[in-house]
């Protein structure tokens, strides 16, 4: 759901001109979207879960020293579409993922607030006064 819908649910929550039929339809609504996001997340989490097992198993294989180490990792891809099928596939997704490193990188720089000098206060009204 985005912003926009959340604040209209409040707004017609609000309305005390609703009918509690109205009401009952928002609520019935909400309920399928929980439960709806509940089984994205989960599928999420056991996709998330498969994938982190597979990276280790292709380090733990590598470290082991395993003839073909990534095997763990390319079957889990596979299995999801997601092995690159040609080299310009390849290029695009190197040049995404050095993309997203230096992204990343910039996030993690302290940045410096900028000072334009002093910062002057306007009083507004006879009755303000700036503090001092």
């Amino acid at each position: 759901m985005t912003r926009s819908e959340f604040d209209d649910i409040r707004a017609a929550i609000a309305d005390e001109t609703n009918r509690v039929g109205d009401l009952l339809r928002i609520a019935s609504t909400l309920l399928d979207d929980l439960e709806h996001v509940r089984m994205r997340e989960a599928a999420l989490r056991t996709y998330y879960l498969r994938l982190l097992t597979a990276a280790r198993a292709t380090v733990a294989a590598e470290s082991a020293g395993a003839p073909e180490p990534l095997v763990f990792l390319k079957h889990e891809l596979d299995e999801h579409g997601q092995l690159p099928a040609d080299d310009e596939t390849v290029q695009r997704i190197l040049s995404d993922a050095r993309t997203a490193a230096a992204l990343l990188a910039a996030l993690d720089q302290p940045t410096v607030p900028k000072r334009t000098g002093l910062r002057l206060r306007r009083c507004v009204g006879t009755s303000r006064t700036l503090p001092r």
